[in-house]
């Protein structure tokens, strides 16, 4: 039986999504500040000393960044609209929402938790919180909180769609909840990594329950979740880029089976290839650094497969609206929508993203571009441009449709995401070259006793590009708070803002059953994650080592 073909969210649903969104944007106001700051300092233009006592180091003004910017936003944004894909996908509300909600409020518990050492200046230890770098236990004990919320509302959404598919036997999951079910329970796995560094080593290091910590275990946890954390935020991007930009575009979606078989090997692969995060740790045999960089060449099978499938689509649309030749179809694309330009630009950035991917996943390229600047300029062509700037061109239009009123300015939001385009090129290019320079990352180069004279123009330009997406961000920030305030109501059916959905070139219904069947991918990407990691895990964890003593920056 399918299910009925229209549905409008309830005044309740929207508002819970909305609390997701607030929390999300705030989160990114306030991290924003700090990512310019440091790309200030590069140049030497230092503004720290103007936030004392504040804000008292350049490594607390980074944890600000990369914490608020990098984990709240993005978990935030994607719990809330992976909610509204849900609801929307299915066409019904959420099997247990009373679930939803405490997910919810246990995330801001723990956000609340997290963010107070910080601004202590108790736990400045970037985002990724290496030991023997030691924060105050709360920093811990907040961010499982706000990991466990997730994943309670992952639960949620699980609940709701096997609801959903007793009633509906047969019926092919809706492509838009398909692909943030893959998002949530490749979470779930994920996550296992950091939840046992956090529970098992780290609060009993900081409670001083053990008199130390061992780095290379705690590195290896962490990077269990820390790259499969990169398709955690891309994915969500990736279910707006299959199942609705191309309706935004005017066309429909090129292959529904070869977007559920790209979603299908994100699963399989994002997690078992951390090792390559760790090329230069002496703890990890060069063996199995080498069995994770093959794994993440294979990664790659599926971001092209996602690349050739959503071009396809933006080319129908495109020549449908009258493109001809080979690149003719490109102009005729609505560039002049804002939400349809951020995620076009966020995927060319992204072009570039994926192929610097490559060279961090090459043993021997990676120990020339390893830990220095080059990362950071990669890192945000990824988080900072695919998955930042797609959620901000889906906020043009999910924000209005969730206030029920109009965007306040479509030409700021147009500006906004060209300035966001033109500054992270300028900046990311010059990081880049910095890295391959051997300019060093999470270093305050203002302050570096020696910097040669050939960085220094590159250092200008990462200053010039930080600029630039400062004024973009807030420029972001204050278009969005102006329309959730704003007293203009949609009036009337000519101002209605839908939520955009792409139907399929052909039927959904039509694509391979076997690609709606979750057993085998589960099965296959937990024997994956076993043979990548088990024996390595056991080994490390074998040898533990917990004499490294903690210290504070």
């Amino acid at each position: 039986m399918l299910t009925t073909p229209t549905y409008e969210l309830t005044k309740s649903e929207k508002s819970f999504i909305s609390q997701h969104l607030l929390f999300a944007f705030i989160a990114l106001a306030i991290g924003s500040l700090f990512g310019p700051l440091q790309a200030f300092e590069f140049s030497g233009v230092d503004f720290y000393p103007l936030l004392e006592p504040v804000i008292q180091s350049y490594y607390q003004g980074l944890t600000l960044h990369g914490v608020l910017n990098a984990l709240i936003f993005t978990t935030f944004f994607i719990t809330g609209f992976l909610t509204l894909t849900t609801i929307y996908g299915l066409k019904r509300p959420l099997k247990y929402p009373l679930l939803n909600r405490i997910g919810f409020w246990t995330m801001v518990v723990g956000l609340l938790m997290a963010a107070v050492p910080i601004l202590l200046n108790e736990a400045s230890v970037l985002y990724t919180f290496y030991p023997p770098l030691q924060a105050n236990v709360f920093f811990y004990f907040g961010l499982t909180l706000v990991v466990v919320g997730s994943w309670i509302e992952g639960y949620g959404f699980i609940f709701t769609w096997r609801e959903w598919r007793k009633e509906n036997p047969g019926v092919r999951t809706p492509l838009m909840t398909f692909g943030g079910l893959i998002t949530m329970v490749m979470w779930q796995l994920a996550t296992l990594g950091i939840a046992v560094e956090i529970l098992t080593m780290l609060i009993p290091w900081a409670l001083g329950l053990i008199d130390g910590a061992d780095p290379q275990l705690a590195r290896t946890y962490f990077w269990f979740t820390g790259h499969p954390l990169v398709y955690f935020w891309l994915l969500p991007a990736y279910v707006s880029w299959y199942a609705m930009l191309p309706k935004q575009a005017g066309g429909k979606l090129f292959s529904d089976s070869l977007a559920r078989i790209a979603f299908w090997l994100f699963l399989l692969l994002s997690v078992p290839l951390g090792f390559h995060h760790q090329f230069v740790d002496p703890g990890v045999p060069a063996g199995w650094k080498y069995i994770h960089a093959i794994l993440t060449y294979a990664v790659f099978f599926p971001s092209m497969i996602t690349a050739f499938t959503v071009i396809a689509s933006l080319e129908r649309a495109g020549r449908k609206r009258g493109g001809k030749g080979w690149l003719g179809w490109i102009p005729k694309l609505p560039w002049n929508d804002p939400s349809v330009s951020a995620q076009l630009l966020a995927g060319i950035l992204f072009f570039f993203g994926g192929i610097g991917g490559i060279t961090n996943a090459s043993y021997n390229i990676n120990l020339v571009i390893h830990n220095t600047a080059w990362v950071s300029g990669h890192f945000h062509l990824t988080v900072a441009s695919a998955s930042a700037l797609s959620f901000m061109g889906i906020s043009y239009w999910l924000v209005p449709y969730l206030r029920g009123r109009r965007l306040w300015s479509r030409k700021w939001a147009q500006i906004q995401t060209w300035l966001w385009f033109v500054g992270m090129l300028i900046f990311s290019n010059a990081m880049h070259v910095l890295g391959l320079l051997g300019a060093p990352r999470r270093t305050p180069l203002g302050e570096a006793p020696y910097v040669p004279d050939e960085w220094s123009g590159h250092l200008l330009r990462t200053s010039i590009g930080g600029a630039i997406l400062f004024v973009s961000a807030y420029m972001f920030v204050f278009n969005i708070a102006r329309t959730w305030w704003s007293k203009k109501l949609l009036a009337g059916p000519d101002e209605e803002v839908e939520i955009p959905v792409a139907e399929s070139v052909h039927p959904a219904q039509e694509t391979p059953a076997k690609l709606d069947w979750w057993t085998p991918w589960l099965i296959g990407t937990v024997a994956l994650i076993l043979v990548a990691y088990g024996p390595q895990l056991i080994e490390q964890i074998g040898n533990i080592d917990l004499s490294s003593p903690g210290f504070r920056p």
